[in-house]
């Protein structure tokens, strides 16, 4: 008689019972694929040059917000960005050709907003503000000209202060100018919604003056998470 969970097998007159799990075909697991991680695109030093791409174009104005730095800001959105980084909030700013042409009335009106003693400054974000020098050199040497150190100027920035050193003279000159710098590009899989003025772990919101004195990157010293 067989016991419950075993099978009885008789080979050349012998016989013998075996459990019945040893017989039943095992189970393959499926192994998972791994997730392929979406990266942005790196360039060589001097690879993508402003004067090459740039079409000087505006993908938005936005005066008197809170949230592109420290303070009450003005923040220019300017259009086309090569990086391409997976998860872009402002994915359609990355081509050259969205949104309206930068002009001279506009130019102004950002000044005139600027005027305001609450308003602390100017924000270049994008797209790739670095990729659009020709308008936004000549709008911060402005500034600069009109306030002095009254107003400040923040930018975000795609490239890593590293890769700013290798680069373009009209890149090098608009990095002279600024005073903090949120640097890197957007990473996907490091994204952290916590972070203080930042989407990804990676980038670093960095005292351009000072780290320009000393030679190496300072991190802003009012950083908090």
């Amino acid at each position: 008689m067989e016991n419950s969970g075993t099978i009885r097998i008789t080979v050349g007159g012998d016989t013998a019972f075996v459990a019945s799990e040893t017989l039943a075909p095992k189970q393959i697991r499926p192994v998972k694929a791994k997730k392929r991680v979406r990266r942005p695109n790196d360039p060589k030093p001097k690879e993508w040059l402003a004067s090459e791409l740039s079409k000087q174009k505006i993908a938005d104005y936005k005066p008197f917000n809170f949230v592109d730095g420290e303070g009450v800001r003005c923040s220019l959105y300017v259009s086309g960005c090569k990086f391409a980084c997976p998860g872009c909030y402002n994915k359609a700013a990355q081509s050259f050709d969205y949104g309206f042409e930068y002009t001279k009335k506009l130019e102004d009106q950002i000044l005139t907003d600027l005027s305001h003693d609450y308003v602390q400054g100017l924000t270049l974000l994008g797209g790739e503000p670095f990729l659009n020098t020709q308008v936004c050199l000549p709008l911060v040497k402005r500034i600069k000209q009109e306030y002095g150190d009254k107003k400040d100027i923040w930018s975000w920035s795609g490239y890593t202060w590293d890769e700013l050193q290798k680069e373009s003279s009209d890149k090098l000159e608009l990095l002279s100018l600024i005073d903090i710098l949120v640097d890197g590009r957007f990473r996907e899989d490091l994204k952290d919604l916590t972070l203080q003025f930042r989407g990804s772990s990676n980038q670093r919101i960095i005292d351009v003056q000072r780290s320009l004195q000393a030679n190496k990157v300072i991190i802003w010293d009012k950083l908090e998470h």
